[in-house]
């Protein structure tokens, strides 16, 4: 018998955080994050992190796991990841993957394949000299795939993430090809939204945050040790909060940068996840039919 693994992904704000829970309640789960940036301590606020009131008393795994200060891979994901689903199923729950990171949750599940390739130190002096564009123009040429996958501005904006995806095909001379399904039932549910309606909850979003202390966020980041280039590294917010910082920019030009940053990474997202033919989407407000969907299914 294959595990079971209910997998929910689908553009930021539509909605994922919220059905993941009441999911989790009535099928007896517990949710592993899947969002590259929530897996750091301190980003809360920033990263719209889901609440301990929010979470309704279900468990969530691998949230507040890392420094912030330091890079944190896809092969860390996969490897707190299947800890996390090992620790699950042995209490007989329902482990349910919830977020928009692709390559996260492509890469625990076989689609993207992840190679045991040791770090090259030569070769990282040599790239870490490059702008970010040459490093990622480079890699389109010697794996396509791999720079396509990198869907978010964040990730394009990763030097160490497109370093390690240039050192793998540096030591392999060609691009590893996916596992396929590790043992996993998977189940995929996608999530989203008529786009008017996305866009409204992403500017309602952004705007709490905002009240709730975004700036004050990033200034105690900042007074802990995390630098402006690591704080452009982490993307979306981050990065134009540390123009907020320097004084590159106020608060009302923040909000109107993210506005725009953020519905063109929600693309970029639904454009990664449309690839999947394994995933069956849904409106938001489809709650009814999702939940059949997965009792048939769970049961």
């Amino acid at each position: 018998m294959k595990q079971k693994l209910l997998i929910i992904v689908g553009p930021t704000s539509s909605g994922k955080s919220a059905l993941g829970v009441e999911l989790a309640k009535k099928f007896d789960g517990e949710i592993i994050s899947a969002d590259s940036r929530q897996v750091y301590k301190g980003l809360n606020i920033g990263t719209g992190k889901i609440t301990k009131r929010e979470m309704k008393g279900v468990p969530h795994h691998l949230l507040d796991v890392a420094n912030p200060k330091k890079a944190f891979s896809a092969d860390d994901f996969v490897k707190h990841a299947r800890r996390a689903i090992q620790e699950i199923a042995s209490r007989g729950k329902l482990p349910i993957i919830v977020g928009g990171t692709g390559f996260y949750i492509d890469s625990l599940v076989g689609r993207i394949a992840l190679p045991d390739v040791p770090p090259n130190r030569k070769l990282r002096a040599i790239l870490d000299k490059k702008m970010l564009a040459q490093l990622f123009t480079m890699l389109e040429k010697k794996d396509p795939a791999r720079a396509k996958a990198l869907s978010t501005p964040s990730e394009r904006n990763n030097k160490v993430r497109l370093i390690r995806a240039l050192e793998i095909v540096h030591a392999l001379g060609t691009v590893p090809t996916p596992r396929g399904p590790l043992g996993y039932d998977a189940m995929w549910i996608g999530v989203n939204r008529r786009d008017a309606a996305l866009r409204e909850r992403i500017d309602k979003r952004l705007k709490d945050r905002i009240k709730k202390g975004m700036v004050k966020e990033a200034e105690s980041l900042k007074k802990a040790g995390l630098s402006f280039k690591r704080m452009g590294e982490l993307g979306l917010e981050y990065r134009s909060l540390a123009k907020v910082l320097q004084k590159k920019l106020d608060v009302a030009g923040m909000q109107k940068e993210l506005q725009i940053d953020i519905w063109h990474y929600s693309r970029k997202q639904i454009t990664y996840w449309k690839r999947n033919k394994n995933i069956t989407w849904f409106d938001a407000e489809e709650s009814a039919k999702i939940e059949r969907l997965v009792s048939m299914w769970a049961t």
